[in-house]
This record gives structure tokens, sequence and C-alpha cells, in this order.
């Protein structure tokens, strides 16, 4: 059936060959087809053959593998011979109209009804049940000549099964398809199906699925083997599906996404397609994440990762983390652009909390953390109406990594990254933060690769950097490290190197996050509350440096009085082991294992850092230093006995209020312990359980006249029963 390109044109019937493939039955992969233009025909697909292999060729379009229907009669006409004056070589004396009987009208999801007909429907083969019909455009037309009437010319208007969208809509390879026998099949939940795929799309072999899947079905439907080999069939069937799915709807990149965005309209909750006066912006949140981030963010923290693969993707890529019961980094909703305008911003954020606004009225959050100072903050402001912070990760992460790569000797990384240290410290003190920097190029003057690195790159953006860590309260570092466990995860997934190829894609960077990065997420979720797949849920607490430091013991860290910048921890796989953290108690720590070699954050100098915390010889965290900015502020705001100073109380005491709760909850062991302590409200029984009647004011009739007034309000009868 070759290439719309390839296809030979005829301008005359006439020119067309008969063609009579052998066998029972024949379908339109057995013609030739060539392009025929007409009055009537748009270059559509002809082929020419006898009149008597016409049912051959219907039956065997029904029998595609791919995608089996049957073909009912849409609309027809029939001509008598000798009704034309003029005879053209085209003319038929028998019209018909073949349309899938999985369409033209779609009674699906989302689907359009077609208006009402002015003709008849031939109903007799049309698809089993009008919610069988998917709104499939596949239609061909058959003309029996008026002049050669032996031959039919099929005119094929429409050869694939898609819909408008161009998408497959019915057959083994539609995913959404339910198939002849669905009445027959056992109960798949949405859970069960999210479950099922999330473990195809990360590699799970097919038998360990097939049994997960069996255990899900059982719960429904009992065991037995007809329940058995439908699930297995089911199983087999969706993971070809999700094989043979591709990124590439259409090979030019911006229609591929339009398509993409026309099927997934409940995943999209803002979509700007670029012009010449707009950028491209498209926001996606599944089902999933909205009401992931309406339990986590509400009253909670909501964390901005931004500006991934700037340099490598075509647009870069921001995403919006809630924290998880165990404060986990959990990615709620992505954005993709390159627009960072306060105008843009502002628009996806409204889209964002009108959609969460319409599941709950009341969801609040209680703080925003950004990680990059040229992120608008106004619209932070004025959308989520809430305080903002500052995380260091992305700064720490980076200058160490260039450290590490730039410095071969280790002493002199250690000493570069101290002094970097040094001066973000000296940020609230009186010293100038540059002069400490100055500083720091004279003593490294022969390091002059790493020099270099830092003038150019960072010292135009310094300043920038220094105002926001000044004006902004600063993240803790169990948040930051949350967030740089996501940034390692979403980089493992999308710089993967047999799909290099294709990171200039958009298409291919939603198909990444919403197949496989949001599949691994959903389950690392369900077997924690589940207590499903251990090996999963042991993986999944595990995977932030702060949780895996939580799991150190504290004699396995030890402090030398001799050596005061540094602190050495034991390993816990081989106790003979010991890893050295320099510049203990400080965000800028360097321990000497291969995970902070790295560049990362490792459970090593968290660990140490929290035995420095309650210890006097350390400086306190950049973070509680902020915080104690913040309250310091707070208290020297008011400068007389006046209203100011009564609402800066007020404002203070609600503060210690909440800390206090926050505390109490963090250091008890559940929060059964913590609701005991709290004071018991008596209520009215009867109040929780019935609400009171209201009077009707047309119950209350006056009189007028003498005579009293007909009560109008409608009075409910009871239906008397029948007696037998």
């Amino acid at each position: 059936m070759g290439s719309e390109a390839e296809a030979e044109t005829v301008d005359s019937v006439s020119d067309l060959p008969v063609q009579d493939p052998p066998g029972e039955e024949f379908s339109a992969a057995d013609l030739r087809w060539v392009k025929y233009a007409s009055s009537e025909h748009q270059r559509d697909d002809v082929a020419l053959i006898p009149y008597e292999r016409m049912d051959a060729f219907i039956a065997g379009e029904c029998s595609n593998p791919e995608c089996p229907t049957r073909f009912h009669i849409e609309r027809g006409r029939k001509r008598d011979r000798g009704t034309l004056r003029h005879v053209r070589c085209d003319d038929f004396l028998l019209y018909r109209m073949y349309w899938c009987s999985f369409g033209p009208e779609n009674y699906g999801e989302g689907g359009t009804i077609l208006p009402s007909r002015k003709y008849r429907l031939n109903t007799r083969n049309r698809a089993a049940r009008p919610q069988s019909m998917r709104g499939c455009t596949c239609h061909f037309a058959i003309k029996r000549l008026y002049a050669r009437p032996s031959l039919v010319l099929i005119i094929y208007h429409e050869r694939r099964h898609v819909n408008k969208s161009g998408f497959i809509c019915h057959g083994p390879l539609d995913r959404d398809a339910i198939g002849p026998g669905a009445r027959r099949l056992p109960y798949v939940g949405s859970e069960i199906q999210q479950q099922t795929m999330s473990l195809i799309y990360l590699g799970v072999p097919e038998e360990n699925i097939l049994q997960t899947h069996m255990e899900g079905i059982h719960r429904y439907c009992g065991s037995d083997a007809k329940v058995d080999s439908l699930a297995s069939q089911y199983v087999q069937k969706l993971g070809m599906i999700i094989k043979r799915s591709t990124h590439e709807l259409d090979l030019d990149d911006q229609a591929s996404i339009r398509m993409w965005v026309d099927r997934n309209k409940k995943s999209v909750f803002f979509y700007q397609d670029s012009t010449d006066t707009d950028a491209f912006v498209i926001g996606i949140q599944t089902e999933w994440q909205l009401q992931q981030m309406i339990r986590f963010g509400h009253q909670d923290l909501l964390a901005s990762h931004s500006s991934f693969g700037v340099s490598k993707l075509k647009y870069p890529l921001h995403t919006l983390l809630a924290f998880d019961s165990r404060q986990h980094a959990l990615p709620v909703a992505w954005i993709i652009t390159r627009s960072v305008t306060k105008q843009d911003t502002l628009r996806w954020m409204k889209a964002l909390t009108e959609r969460i606004y319409s599941v709950d009225p009341t969801w609040r959050i209680g703080g925003f953390i950004i990680d990059d100072p040229a992120s608008e903050l106004d619209p932070i402001r004025n959308v989520f109406c809430c305080p903002i912070l500052f995380s260091l990760w992305h700064i720490r992460r980076t200058w160490l990594k260039n450290i590490i790569k730039k410095c071969s000797n280790s002493e002199v990384r250690r000493e570069i990254f101290m002094q970097l240290g040094k001066v973000v410290y000296s940020i609230w003190s009186e010293k100038n933060p540059m002069d400490a920097l100055e500083q720091l190029f004279q003593d490294f003057v022969d390091q002059t690769t790493f020099t270099q690195y830092f003038k150019s790159f960072w010292i135009p953006k310094l300043e920038m950097w220094i105002d926001t860590i000044r004006n902004l309260p600063l993240a803790s570092q169990e948040s930051s490290g949350a967030i740089e466990g996501y940034h390692l995860k979403l980089k493992v997934k999308a710089y993967d190197d047999s799909q290099l190829d294709a990171l200039q894609r958009v298409d291919w960077l939603v198909h990444k996050l919403t197949t496989e990065l949001h599949s691994s997420y959903w389950l690392n979720l369900y077997a924690e509350e589940s207590g499903s797949f251990p090996e999963v849920k042991a993986e999944y607490v595990a995977s932030t440096s702060w949780q895996r430091a939580l799991q150190i013991p504290d004699n396995a860290v030890i402090f030398d009085e001799k050596e005061p910048f540094s602190a050495k921890v034991a390993s816990q796989k081989d106790t003979s082991q010991m890893w050295t953290v320099w510049n203990p108690g400080s965000e800028f720590s360097l321990c000497e294992c291969s995970w902070s070699m790295q560049g990362n954050l490792c459970k090593h100098i968290i660990k140490v850092n929290m035995m420095c915390g309650p210890r006097k010889d350390f400086q306190p965290s950049l973070s509680f230093q902020s915080f104690q900015r913040v309250l310091l502020d707070l208290w020297q705001k008011p400068m007389d006995d006046s209203f100011s100073l009564d609402l800066s109380v007020a404002w203070v005491m609600q503060m210690q209020e909440r800390i206090q709760k926050v505390t109490e909850l963090a250091t008890s062991d559940g929060i059964a312990q913590v609701s005991g302590r709290l004071p018991i409200q008596w209520t009215n029984k009867k109040g929780r359980r019935v609400a009171a009647k209201r009077t009707s004011p047309l119950r209350v009739v006056p009189y007028s006249n003498g005579t009293p007034q007909k009560d109008f309000t409608p009075k409910k009868h009871r239906k008397r029963k029948r007696l037998c």
C-alpha cells in the first residue's frame, strides 16, 4: 500500500488495471493503489476489481489482524441503465460508502456524537453496542461502473483505523480498547491497572507482573481457570501496547505535542502554543498527581525544581514538588517552557490553583521553596499567598562538582570548598562577601582552571544569589536533600544513553515523564502505604541521604578535640572503614566517600551535622541563622508601645504555637500519642448526627379578615399499600 509520495497518479479510470488477487478473501494490502482525482474525489487511493469479488474484499478488510472490525453501509445510491445521456468513465450504477463500525460517531469518553442524519442507516451490521463506537474515520466507497458493469472501482478515503486526532481507537493496538468480551472480563480497577503498567514500565519480568496482577484480580473475582486466562491475556496485551507505543505521534515535534495534548486533556492543566508573541508552555498534571498535591501540599511545603536540562533539552523542565509522609520529594506537576517571564508564570500558576480549588476550595500551602534566584516571586505571592524560602542545594552541588572536576589535589578541593562556605556564611556579618571571595582567588592563584571558570560563570550573577540568600529564609538540609534526590532520579531517567538523539523533542520528554517517571513514583508510594513490594519500599525509604543518615547510630560518629575541623563516621558495611567529614556542622562540609565525590550531599555529612546541632562548639546551620534573623527582624519591628507591637506579639505567638506542634509531632512515636494529650471537646450527641429541621415560614399561616389562609406547603403523601 505504498506511501502517498510514491503512489502513481492517473487521470482516468480507464487507465486503471483490473486486479484479481488469489484466495477466497483479500484486503487492501493485496492491491496496488494509485491516486485518482476528479470533481468528486480529492486525490484518493483507488483500485479496480471484478464486481463478483467485492464481497471478498470487504470480508478481507474486516479480518485485519491489527484492527478487526465490521464495515456497515453508511450511504448508498442506485441508477438504472439508460438514465444517463452523457456517460463518464467513473459514473456508477451502484454506489455504496462503507464505514468502520467503530465510527463515525464517538460515544467514548470525551467523544462527540454526530447530529441527526437526513438519511436512513443500515443498522443490521453495525457495531454490537453503541458504546463500542470510538469515532473511527476508516471508510471507503465502491462504484459499480456504468460503462463497465462487471467492474467495481474502490475509492479508499481513509485506510487507517484512527480517530479525528490521528490515534488508533480500537483493536489490539488501542491502549484504551475494551474489546467485544468486556462483560466477561474480570474486574480491573484503576489501582490494579496502574500497578501493572508501572511494573511493565520499570522492566519487571512478565512472570512477576502476571503473578502480582492475578493476586489483585483474585481479591475481586476469585480464582478459576477462565479468570486466570483472561488476566494473562490482559497483561500480555497491555505489555504489547506499551512496548509498541512511541513518543513520535508525528514527525513534526510541535504537531506531535498538539496531538498528545488533544488526547490527554485530563492530564494537561495549561497549554500555550508558541507564536510570534507567546512562548511555548505546557503544564502536565495527572489525576494521581493532583490527589497527591492536595493531600501533601495542604498546610505544608511545596518546592520548585527549576531549569532542568537548560543546555541539553529543547525546552527546560520545571517541576513542582510536594513532600510525602517521609519527606521525600514527590513530583506533583511538570511545566515545560523556556519562558520565565512574570506573565507566563502567573498564567500557569493560576491555571494550576484553579484546578485544585475546583476539588478543594479550602486548600492552602504553608510555604514555597525556590532554588533559582531568577525566579519571579510576585506570581508565587499573588497565587499561593505564602512565605517563600530559598534552597542552597543547587549552588552547593554545582560548586562541589566543578571543584572536583577542575582541581586534582584533594586537600586543595577541601580548602576551596570550605572558603566558599565562609563566603556564604559571611552574608549576615559586617564583612563584605566579595572581599572574602577576592581573598580566595589570591590564596589559590595557581588553580587557574577553577578561578577562570568561577570568574566567568559565577561572578556576574553572584550578587543576585547573595541578595536572595540575605533576603529570603533558607530551607533546611532535609528539604535540600529531598530535592537533590528527585534531581538525581530525574537525571537517570531523562539522560538514558539510548535516547540521546531524542533530547531535542518535547514529545519524548513528555512521554518519559508520564510513563516511566510517573510509574516509578506511583509504585514507590503504593509500596510504602500498602506494604506490598518490600524491596521497592526499602529502596524508596533509603532514596534520600537524610533517611540513610537516620540509619547510622550516634556512636558511629567520632569527634576528636585535637582535630576540630573534621569528624569521622564508621562505615555500616565495613566497621574497619572510617569516612572523614571535613568542616563539620556546615552546609559546605565535604566527605571523602564516593557519593560525595560526585557532588552529592552524602549521609555521612548529614549525620555529622545532626550531631553538631546541639553542640555549642559548632556554629549553627545557615537555615537556623536565617530563622534567627527573621525572628530578630520581627522583634525589632515595633519601636514604641503601639498597635504594631500587639500585632507582632500575635504573630510571634502564632508562630510559636505552630513550631511547638510540629516539634511535638516530630519527636513523638506517633499521631496517637499527640492526639491523646488533646483536650476533650464535648458536643451534643444528637447534634453530631441529625441536623436541625428548618421551620418553613409558610406553615405559620396568619389570619386575614377572620379567614385562615390556605397552607400551600407541599406535603408528603405515603403510597398506600395494596392489600392482597
